[in-house]
């Protein structure tokens, strides 16, 4: 009996990550040329913004949302705009706080994309518009690039004296 209640408390120290939810917290889609947009030649240029974030909710929950901005442009007029908001919950219990920091950075929403992606695709087909197929993103490299610009420019500050 002691053997597994040592288990179950070694069990319980250790790194956990957990989905709780995923949920589409905001969306929104404008085509403001219509329906001159349909009339012409289609050659759009599209626009891909992507910004994430992350809150502690209570304990070892956080949301994480992702959103996914995407512009596109025909003949230099906006032929639409679509802004999803892709959130999730998730349990993150025993990691350090850079870990936690990197797992709210990359895994959060790695998981949360491919549900975005969803989203833009869909709010763009029923727009009249043909489908949007996102590229992947690898939010891993986007983490080590922030991390690497972060450090270089704290290292060109120069440090101030009192």
């Amino acid at each position: 009996m002691a053997e597994e209640e040592q288990a179950q408390a070694q069990g319980e120290n250790q790194p956990q990550f957990a989905l709780q939810r995923i949920y589409l917290k905001d969306m929104s889609f404008e085509s403001p040329d219509s329906p001159e947009v349909f009339r012409g030649q289609w050659s759009p240029k599209v626009k891909l913004d992507v910004n994430t974030g992350a809150k502690e909710l209570d304990g070892d929950l956080y949301e994480s949302v992702l959103t996914v901005t995407v512009t596109v442009e025909n003949a230099d007029k906006v032929a639409y705009l679509v802004e999803v908001k892709q959130a999730g919950i998730f349990g993150i219990k025993n990691i350090d706080g850079a870990t936690k920091k990197q797992l709210l950075a990359t895994l959060c929403p790695t998981t949360l994309f491919p549900y975005a992606r969803e989203a833009v695709d869909n709010a763009a087909t029923r727009g009249g518009f043909p489908p949007l197929h996102l590229a992947p993103i690898n939010f891993d490299a986007l983490y080590a690039d922030a991390a690497r610009q972060s450090e270089a420019t704290a290292q060109a500050e120069p440090e101030t004296s009192h």
